[in-house]
Parts: C-alpha cells; structure tokens; sequence
C-alpha cells in the first residue's frame, strides 16, 4: 500500500471517529473495514471516492451507499458524502439496547462544524419505535441537536414518540394469619 493510500485511509479513520461518538465507546478501537466496486484516491486535489455498493464498518457502526466520497485538507478530512437510494447508517448508542439508524438519499458530514445533514426522504428511528422523518435533517453532534424541515418547502416532521410502558403497581401484601400467643409456662 502506498503512502498515500494509508494517508487517505487514516484520515477517513479520523473522519469516521466523530460520527462513533453516537454509538459504543469501544467501536472507536476496531479496525475500519471499506469495501466498494472502486476506488480514486487523489492526493493533489484531497478527494477520495469510493463507487459502487459500498459498505464502511467499525464495530458496530454500519455505513452503505452507491458512493462515498471523502474531501480532505492535507491532514484533515473536511467532508464526507454518502449518497444512495437511500444512503444507511446504523450504529448501536452507548447505555442503549436497541440501534440507531438513519437513512437518506445523501449523508453530508462537516467535521469542523460536527454536523450531519441528511437530505432527499431523511429518516432516523430506534428499533424501539421512536422515529424522526423529513426530507431534511441537521444533526449538530457537539450540541447534541436535531433541525428538521425546510420552511420554505413546504415539507412537513413527522415524529413518533412511543409511550412509556406502564410499571404494575407492586401487589399488595394480603395479611397473613395473626401469630399465636405466646404460651406461658407454669411454675413449678
């Protein structure tokens, strides 16, 4: 492997760590696995593409689309593109038991801002029902902040929020039967 090649491989490492930060600690400590139909690694322009059925994988953060394209300026991955019909996310949060997923038409990630936007038919949810859709979403990773809708488009949010299951009320303790008396010894 060329230089270049392991330099665009750790710098894409680098872009990939922030958007982990939605998912288990331990997924920032394996291996980053990519796999794509081709791939153009250009060091003069900083851009980077992978086309055709790609797959991105790290622990248990799961990316897939027709193409990923990686823009960097000299050590640092500035954006990264996800397109796809539609492009998927999938990663399992930390304290959490069900995973998070996400797909879009396109997946844009600003590493100096910490934001993610996902555009054309944008859907995030849990597996636990919760679900957030419109056809444009701004994710501020820092802030821990979601933006949806366009005003001006005339898109709508569609958010669904699952109730709280309900707790039974702990049953109560029938009385049981009173204790015997005590029973007194004679004397002798």
């Amino acid at each position: 492997m060329k230089l270049a090649e392991i330099r665009h491989a750790l710098l894409l490492l680098l872009a990939v760590m922030p958007a982990a930060t939605w998912g288990l600690a331990t997924d920032r400590d394996q291996p980053i696995h990519i796999e794509a139909d081709s791939a153009s690694l250009d060091e003069n322009t900083g851009i980077s593409v992978y086309t055709g059925n790609v797959h991105l994988s790290q622990g248990t953060l799961k990316l897939q689309g027709e193409t990923m394209t990686v823009h960097s300026d000299g050590d640092q991955v500035s954006k990264i593109v996800l397109t796809g019909d539609p492009a998927t996310f999938v990663q399992r949060p930390d304290e959490n038991d069900v995973d998070l997923n996400a797909e879009a038409g396109i997946m844009e990630y600003y590493a100096s801002d910490e934001r993610i936007i996902l555009l054309k038919a944008a859907h995030v949810w849990q597996d636990d029902g919760k679900e957030f859709r419109s056809d444009k979403i701004i994710y501020d990773i820092s802030g821990n902040r979601i933006k949806a809708g366009d005003s001006g488009s005339g898109d709508r949010v569609h958010i669904i929020l699952q109730p709280k299951p309900k707790q039974e009320p702990e049953p109560e303790l029938e009385p049981g039967p009173e204790p015997p008396e005590p029973v007194e010894e004679a004397s002798q």
